[in-house]
């Protein structure tokens, strides 16, 4: 069984790492990096560079007029366009190796007709993030990881570069198979970036949190966070490592990590977090 990092802290917690892997190794953290990803779009919105419901025409001149779709629809999910991008399929295993720059620009081009549902109804998508994501990056000139730097990290009080897609081969956590050989891992480094392409050690990610969710340095968290009362959260998953950051209303926080394990780290999570609090100071 693959053995987890938990992270915790908040109100009456002693903040803490429950057993588990290295905290300050980087992993996947999957489509977590969507609020990074959200977050920079309030900030841009914020400075008035956008607008939550701007056109995606007026940021990208290959999507077509009259599509209806605004930064606020893919930050929502709510802009009809499906999870996966369109096109062919990646290779078994690899399924984003061939969602590249071209083919991205392609299904822009045809925006109107790769929207499989209502605009309005909720439909997870990762193409709606990987075309956010491309929205924010043309309009301001800067890299994704500028951004993310820019917009997220620094006003967190976190160095540049802490949560990025490319991090150090021997700072890298990552799953290992038959004679500890490492797994492949997903191509998540074209344009599904800023759906699930980001890398953070854990205690980063805890600061991420405590900063986000529960002090609310950067004010009223994304429209990229989900809610299911009393917790905010968002999770994430790869082919080799599950993830989910999440806040409980009352103050207390969790990381928790599993590497090589994609499914029931929600459910693990949540279970901790609408647990009894311990007494103050309590472990």
């Amino acid at each position: 069984m693959p053995t987890p990092l938990c992270l915790l802290g908040g109100a009456g917690v002693e903040n803490r790492a429950v057993h588990g892997h290295d905290r300050d190794r980087f992993v996947e953290i999957g489509s977590l990096s969507k609020v990074f990803t959200g977050t920079v779009l309030t900030r841009l919105a914020k400075e008035q560079v956008v607008g939550l419901d701007t056109p995606l025409e007026d940021c990208l001149e290959e999507v077509p007029a009259g599509t209806g779709i605004t930064l606020r629809h893919l930050a929502e999910h709510t802009s009809g366009l499906p999870r996966l991008p369109a096109g062919p399929a990646g290779p078994p295993g690899d399924p984003y190796a061939t969602f590249t720059e071209q083919a991205l620009r392609a299904s822009l081009r045809e925006l109107d007709r790769v929207a499989t549902g209502p605009l309005g109804n909720e439909e997870y998508s990762n193409l709606g993030y990987a075309v956010l994501g491309h929205a924010l990056t043309t309009v301001t000139g800067c890299s994704y990881q500028q951004l993310v730097d820019r917009h997220v990290l620094l006003p967190l009080g976190l160095e540049a570069g802490a949560v990025t897609a490319l991090p150090p081969r021997e700072q890298r956590l990552v799953p290992r198979g038959l004679f500890g050989r490492p797994r492949p891992l997903w191509t998540l480094t074209g344009p599904i970036l800023p759906a699930g392409g980001l890398w953070s050690t854990c205690r980063t990610l805890s600061q991420v949190v405590t900063g986000l969710l529960v002090e609310r340095r950067l004010g009223t968290p994304a429209p990229s966070w989900q809610r299911s009362a009393p917790i905010t959260w968002h999770n994430g998953a790869t082919r080799g490592s599950s993830v989910v950051a999440a806040a409980h209303d009352d103050g207390r926080w969790i990381v928790l990590h599993r590497l090589g394990a994609a499914s029931g780290t929600e459910r693990l999570a949540r279970k901790a977090l609408l647990a009894d609090p311990p007494p103050h100071g309590g472990t």
